[in-house]
């Protein structure tokens, strides 16, 4: 039986690894993309080097896998980061850092797997809680992952004829060292593990959600 074969953009991160895990558990292959090598992957897991914030290395990507034949059948874009700072704190680099790792990794990871995916295919990203609610203090943060929800939907309205399916996961507090070191354990007990998020993710990933497609999905735990 021929595995799928899953690209994850941002592997390098703490949730990229954690869905890097559950596709391999699962014995999808995986290529896993990241702008430098972050150590330890399952075995069988090949990297891509790629700094997903430039178009042209995300087409050059796609075009180093088209020479190979592979064709991803799942794509899941993980790239981001947290900045804080309210509206009128935000200067143009913050804003700028904000979206280019949030919004533009995934709209230029999108716009080439859109062009590739064949039906039955499809594409996950990562939104936030913030995108929907709150944000205060972290407004170009929240913006940009807003921008992500809808870039989700539009894409999936466009892609609907050809039976590509593109859903958001939005999750709140991650349980992560760099969140516990912030936060403090005890504002991590409610929180949710990568591992837990990364389950949802590839379930999205997969034939048993056939039917869920532009959909914004909380993964909030009991945060």
């Amino acid at each position: 039986m021929t595995r799928d074969l899953a690209l994850v953009c941002g592997a390098g991160g703490t949730l990229g690894q954690a869905v890097v895990a559950e596709f391999s558990r699962r014995g999808d292959r995986v290529i896993a993309v990241g702008r430098r090598d972050a150590g330890d992957r399952p075995d069988g897991v090949r990297l891509e080097l790629a700094d997903l914030t430039v178009p042209a290395e995300v087409d050059a990507l796609w075009a180093r896998l088209a020479d190979r034949g592979e064709r991803p059948r799942w794509v899941v874009n993980t790239a981001g980061g947290y900045a804080a700072g309210a509206v009128v704190d935000t200067d143009d680099a913050l804003y700028r850092h904000m979206h280019d790792l949030n919004l533009a990794t995934a709209f230029w990871s999108s716009h080439a797997a859109a062009r590739a995916l064949e039906p039955g295919g499809a594409i996950a990203n990562i939104g936030s809680r913030s995108a929907l609610v709150g944000g205060a203090g972290a407004a170009a943060y929240a913006i940009a992952k807003a921008g992500v929800v809808r870039m989700t939907e539009v894409l999936a309205d466009e892609l609907k004829p050809r039976r590509i399916r593109v859903n958001a996961i939005l999750p709140s507090v991650l349980d992560t060292p760099a969140n516990r070191a912030a936060l403090g354990s005890q504002r991590m007990g409610d929180s949710v593990p990568p591992s837990e998020v990364a389950a949802v993710i590839c379930f999205l990933c997969s034939d048993g959600a056939g039917a869920i497609t532009g959909a914004a999905i909380p993964v909030y735990g009991w945060a």
